[in-house]
């Protein structure tokens, strides 16, 4: 046993911890504004522009993934995760000189575009610098690395905001985000098939079952993710404050543990045995958020299905990228992000649609529910 573990290739290369810092970059800079620009357009007297602020990210986001493979075939991944970081950055300088809601909508359509490209091409480098042996853990340590500032970002801008004003905020964020760029030098040129796809682009990956399957089974887990982290803190508003705070703040953190724990099992076992034992808990933990008058429920509720969506990102991702062949990265990346985020879309959309006639607590069951006949994809070999 000491044998092979001594034979194990190094996890963290120089490569990959010059990659830390653009992750932690491009992390701080989606999410430090995130909450600060909806902020902003209602201040500025739009109440409905602040949702659309939003709406109009998350759509240019989706749009920019799916695009973003043909990008780095053509310039490698160092000029279009350098693309990425400017349009992310850059843009924020705008907003403490404009309040007008065209702007506001148009500067996160750029900053949309940018996480996009970031995302998807420092994705598919990531993977390359990462011993295939070694994948989940790797992907678990990666995860840590981006969601722990994303986690402490979020509530940190709007903190900020409320203190210091919206300007500090936007300016913060251009300057993390852009001092990234420094970081980019240091890694690969191309991928394995430059100047094109190889024929491992994003359709096709879409086309093959051993990659949708996967990538489907974590729609629908982040489905329920976009009913969590949308209609929570609505349902517990009877509540006191702190059991919202309190549950929204467990399931992340629940998830970030978990995806290590399930990047060591699935180097050991392959990621496909953890996809069950994944979105069990995730049903599960959804379902008990359902008693919202019972703060041990809905916080105990969050931290179950937490756990059980970590397992999912990390296996889930994991067996995506060990089911396309080399230059299929970026394709991968790709696909895995936008069912991120049409997932969350997706469930947060449905679920106003029937939290009205329904009521808060039927629409979580209703949620737990719906993710219960993923197990006929998680099953399948």
């Amino acid at each position: 046993m000491t044998v092979d573990l001594q034979l194990r290739p190094r996890l963290v290369s120089r490569a990959l911890a010059v990659r830390f810092v653009s992750i932690v970059g491009s992390a701080i800079g989606f999410f430090l504004p995130l909450s600060v620009v909806p902020l902003l357009a209602k201040d500025a007297g739009s109440e409905t522009g602040a949702g659309l602020t939003t709406v109009a990210l998350l759509l240019a986001t989706v749009a920019a993934e799916l695009v973003t493979p043909r990008l780095v075939a053509r310039v490698g991944y160092r000029w279009a995760l350098a693309a990425g970081l400017i349009l992310l950055g850059a843009p924020a300088l705008v907003l403490p000189f404009s309040s007008d809601l065209g702007v506001i909508v148009a500067v996160n359509v750029v900053r949309g575009i940018g996480y996009a490209i970031a995302v998807v091409a420092g994705g598919a480098v990531t993977a390359l610098l990462i011993p295939a042996e070694r994948r989940g853990e790797g992907l678990a340590l990666v995860g840590m690395v981006g969601g722990i500032p994303s986690l402490l970002a979020l509530p940190a801008g709007v903190w900020a905001a409320a203190n210091w004003g919206y300007t500090p905020v936007f300016v913060v964020t251009a300057v993390v985000t852009l001092l990234a760029l420094v970081s980019v030098p240091g890694l690969p040129r191309h991928a394995a098939t430059p100047r094109d796809d190889g024929g491992h682009g994003v359709f096709a990956g879409l086309r093959n079952p051993m990659v949708r399957r996967p990538a489907t089974l974590f729609a629908v887990s982040t489905a329920a993710v976009g009913v969590l982290v949308t209609f929570l803190p609505l349902a517990a508003a009877e509540q006191p404050a702190w059991v919202a705070a309190s549950a929204l703040l467990a399931q992340p953190a629940a998830a970030t543990a978990t995806r290590w724990i399930a990047g060591r099992l699935g180097d050991r076992h392959g990621p496909a045995r953890l996809l069950v034992p994944g979105l069990v808990p995730a049903a599960a933990g959804m379902a008990a958020i359902a008693w919202t008058g019972t703060p041990a429920a809905v916080i105990g509720g969050a931290l179950v299905f937490g756990a059980g969506f970590g397992v999912l990102q990390n296996a889930t991702l994991t067996l995506m990228y060990a089911r396309v062949p080399a230059g299929g990265e970026s394709a991968v990346s790709a696909i895995w992000n936008a069912a991120y985020d049409l997932g969350m879309a997706a469930g947060a959309l449905g679920a106003g649609l029937l939290a009205g006639p329904a009521g808060y607590p039927a629409t979580f069951a209703v949620t737990a529910v719906l993710m219960l006949p993923a197990l006929l994809l998680a099953r399948r070999p």
